[in-house]
């Protein structure tokens, strides 16, 4: 599934968030986008998955026009992951995830046995099986990230959008997560706030200044001292790590010579 994005343009006032954005996402790609806080990150998943309204743009998805999409015709198509967790009822995590399910049902349809494995299988996925009958309400933000992902899969679209998905995981499981969304093959683009994670799991990147795209291509391409020194004002070494022959970041403090004549 191809995502592609031409001159999309938002504001909540006179001020533009997002200008003149041309972006794309090939089929089975994980394309990150990143950039400081405030640079349109959020903002440019939210008229994807439509809950902003652009002021102007195109948004195509395998050529069909995303904004003229009812939203059951979307929500088979792109799955979403934003940063807000927050459930108004009380829900298990069962109930969550099979919300995934909703889509490709009718009005009043109940859970069938090929969805109720489908949901379980999504729970295996996201570590989630044991809390199955937990409240959603009741766990920890790492924890309700991951039942969000697995109601994502259970809903199996062919694109997948993701603002911070890694957002208040630990280690483990910002690692399995992404090893997971690759292994699904499906396409994403992901709001990525670690610089060392998009290096290592994506494809291409996008980097955002002020609302505009400042550089675009391959992590090696983009993630060099010299951007990260323009776009997020911190010095940087980068090499290329000897075991996973991806990018590697490491952040200077300013003081790094007073630091070394302490020791």
């Amino acid at each position: 599934m191809k995502l592609e994005v031409q001159h999309l343009s938002f504001s909540y006032t006179e001020h533009k968030l997002i200008e003149d954005m041309n972006l794309h996402v090939n089929d089975g790609e994980l394309v990150g986008i990143i950039g400081p806080n405030g640079c349109g990150k959020s903002t440019v998943l939210k008229n994807l998955y439509r809950a902003l309204k652009p002021d102007s743009g195109v948004l195509m998805l395998d050529g069909e026009d995303l904004l003229k999409m009812n939203v059951k015709q979307s929500a088979l198509k792109v799955g979403v992951i934003g940063q807000e967790n927050t459930v108004p009822f009380d829900f298990n995590v069962e109930d969550i995830a099979a919300m995934g399910r909703s889509p490709h049902k009718r009005l009043f349809d109940g859970d069938t046995p090929s969805d109720k494995n489908i949901v379980r299988e999504a729970l295996v996925h996201t570590g989630m099986q044991d809390k199955a009958k937990r409240n959603y309400r009741n766990l920890s933000g790492g924890e309700k990230q991951r039942v969000l992902l697995a109601r994502v899969l259970a809903q199996q679209t062919g694109l997948l959008l993701m603002d911070e998905p890694t957002n208040h995981l630990d280690i483990y499981y910002q690692l399995q997560m992404f090893d997971l969304i690759k292994k699904l093959g499906v396409t994403v683009l992901a709001a990525i706030h670690d610089l060392n994670m998009a290096a290592l799991y994506c494809d291409r990147l996008y980097v955002l200044q002020a609302g505009r795209i400042y550089q675009a291509g391959t992590p090696e391409a983009v993630l060099t001292a010299e951007t990260i020194r323009e776009v997020y004002g911190v010095r940087a070494d980068v090499t290329v790590h000897p075991v996973t022959r991806k990018v590697a970041i490491t952040y200077l403090p300013e003081n790094l010579q007073s630091i070394e004549g302490e020791r």
